[in-house]
């Protein structure tokens, strides 16, 4: 039986599913030219990340195949309730990648609060010219330790972030329509933890209260931030998402960003992904990564992993 990784596999899961008896496929294909592939060669699995769409016209075109799987979290590229109809099994790895998400929202909270993208953008151009200037340009940096972190969406990979902020010292309000509270376990390096119980807040207190907000929320229609929440907020709050684009409107983010009112700006996901506007890629106060969320060689190891426990799972036994 084959298998088509079509954005790639992790070697740990090539060689699990190889194992089991399956073949894999690490062919890059052009999205236009998936469903002939599929076809052609027979493919019964698919295996994605966020770059290949398998919609409803490469379901209906490919009757053989037999799973989607998706490697990490959100599942937008896929039409999962039209695939499931047609009986298809999609699976994807929530669990695998909530770590490596977590620190990435940590490295843009630490550059935010140190200007660290910013000065790594001038020290080239001007540290041999300009090095005391550049020094007093940075010197009111903050600390995260006893701020306060509103985390939107507490779900996994939201849960991850808070176990992050409360091993900081941090504060943490969190909102969810879906938990109502949720017990947190962080584990210190010698076996020792503490658990904490978190009661999600109303989205009205989180704006208000948050010295930092960071979303954790799938795709879905209309802004969860826009200038009303903008407005709700307290001023010089950083703003992280490290989650789906299109959920902060990014006009109005820029507008906050250059009223004072938001100090800085992590952004790994863009409303016009592959091509962010210009204005917020040349932002001074915007820091910048290209949807790396889950791009760690662990998270990929992980997925890999899971990806093929479940494929063996659902076809082997």
């Amino acid at each position: 039986m084959k298998i088509l990784a079509n954005d790639g596999i992790s070697k740990s899961g090539i060689k699990a599913l190889e194992k089991a008896g399956f073949e894999v496929i690490t062919t890059k294909v052009a999205q236009e030219q998936v469903a002939n592939y599929i076809n052609t060669n027979n493919v019964q699995v698919v295996l994605v990340r966020s770059a290949t769409k398998i919609k409803q016209d490469i379901i209906d075109a490919c009757p053989g195949l037999k799973i989607i799987g998706r490697g990490g979290v959100g599942m937008d590229n896929i039409d999962v309730d039209y695939a499931r109809s047609k009986g298809i099994h999609v699976i994807n790895t929530p669990a695998a990648s909530s770590e490596s998400v977590a620190e990435l929202v940590f490295a843009h909270l630490f550059s935010g609060v140190r200007f660290l993208h910013d000065a790594n953008r001038n020290m080239p151009l001007e540290g041999d010219t300009n090095f005391n200037g550049l020094k007093k340009a940075y010197a009111n940096g903050l600390e995260l330790r006893g701020k306060t972190l509103g985390i939107i969406g507490f779900g996994r990979i939201g849960q991850a972030v808070a176990k992050m902020a409360l091993g900081l010292g941090m504060k943490v309000i969190a909102v969810d329509k879906y938990v109502n509270e949720a017990v947190v376990r962080v584990d210190f390096y010698n076996g020792q933890f503490i658990n904490v119980e978190i009661v999600t807040e109303s989205m009205e207190d989180l704006f208000k209260h948050s010295d930092f907000i960071t979303l954790h929320v799938p795709a879905q229609e209309g802004y969860v931030i826009d200038k009303a929440e903008f407005d709700l907020m307290k001023d010089e709050v950083g703003i992280v998402n490290c989650s789906r684009g299109g959920v902060i409107n990014e006009v109005a983010l820029v507008e906050a960003l250059d009223a004072e009112k938001v100090l800085f700006a992590g952004l790994d996901v863009f409303e016009n992904e592959p091509t962010p506007e210009i204005q917020i890629l040349m932002h001074p106060k915007i820091s910048l990564t290209p949807h790396i969320g889950a791009a760690t060689l662990e998270a990929q190891d992980r997925i890999g992993t899971e990806l093929a426990e479940q494929i063996i799972s659902l076809l082997k036994n």
